[in-house]
């Protein structure tokens, strides 16, 4: 998929992070809108900035882990539009600590999102491109947590490493049946997000009573520095991943560093070693 003008992208994860800053870029480069985002006053916030710099654009408000409410985005974006040539399956969650101290809730919460989000996505908005039979590119947002295995992030690691079996295959099914959809597998590391504080946006169904463990607090506040310190910024992530779509290239890899600890955790499997530790070592304060 080459040209972005006056075409249509939906982007789920819209209001703030990777999924604004597509949806910003999107505008620069002419294209119609369809936001989605569970956070309505960030969601209304966007909308609103892109609409009065002239895009044309819909916010609708999302819950991606519920297949219904994927559905209704879709057909509020075809009522408003007609049809769909860029989808983002972005909206993403986390929550760290030891595997075992992890709720129900956590892993409910975080796979309904991060991996049942991206597959109603595929499931909703790939018949519709395949329908229309011209040039359309799918986009899910992954994580290098989906290609090694940090500790102490077991429930994310585990949602992003079925993000990238999900899309692998679908870019396979693609091309098995010769479509003219496209897609690609983004997976960037630490970058300054809202990714760190997604727990302030947890639906209350998946809510935990419990106080989080000394392992919880203490990978969570080791996140949140690495988010902060991310030296690439989210615009610098959609300038990457528009150019990848433009160039119909598959893995958007956009801190090359981690590569060694990919090629790392590979050879373990080759040798059938134990795992190697992929997290940087620790320094002192």
């Amino acid at each position: 998929m080459e040209l972005f003008e006056n075409k249509v992208a939906v982007i789920t994860g819209a209001g703030s992070g990777f999924g604004r800053a597509f949806a910003q870029k999107g505008a620069e480069l002419g294209m119609k809108l369809a936001l989605a985002d569970i956070d309505t006053r960030a969601l209304d916030e966007v909308v609103g900035s892109l609409a009065a710099s002239g895009a044309d654009v819909i916010g609708v408000p999302t819950d991606v882990s519920d297949g219904s409410a994927v559905e209704a985005l879709a057909q509020r974006t075809l009522d408003a539009y007609g049809k769909v040539h860029l989808v983002f399956n972005n909206a993403g969650v986390g929550a760290s600590g030891f595997v075992w101290e992890m709720s129900s809730n956590d892993w409910s919460w975080v796979f309904g999102v991060n991996v049942m989000g991206v597959a109603h996505g595929v499931r909703v908005f790939t018949p519709i491109m395949l329908a229309q039979n011209e040039p359309a590119h799918i986009v899910n947002t992954a994580s290098v947590a989906g290609l090694i295995s940090p500790p102490a992030m077991g429930v994310y690691n585990a949602s992003k490493h079925a993000v990238v079996a999900l899309t692998e295959t679908l870019y396979h099914d693609l091309h098995r049946v010769g479509a003219s959809v496209g897609c690609s597998l983004l997976c960037p590391a630490f970058v300054p997000t809202g990714i760190a504080e997604a727990e302030r946006g947890r639906p209350e169904r998946w809510r935990n009573e419990a106080l989080p463990s000394a392992s919880q607090l203490l990978a969570g506040r080791e996140i949140r520095k690495a988010v902060r310190s991310g030296r690439l910024s989210a615009d610098d992530i959609a300038e990457a991943t528009f150019d990848a779509v433009r160039a119909n290239r598959f893995y958007i890899i956009t801190h090359p560093a981690i590569m060694e600890s990919v090629r790392v955790r590979h050879d373990d499997i080759e040798q059938m070693r134990m795992p190697s530790d992929p997290s940087p070592p620790r320094t002192q304060a």
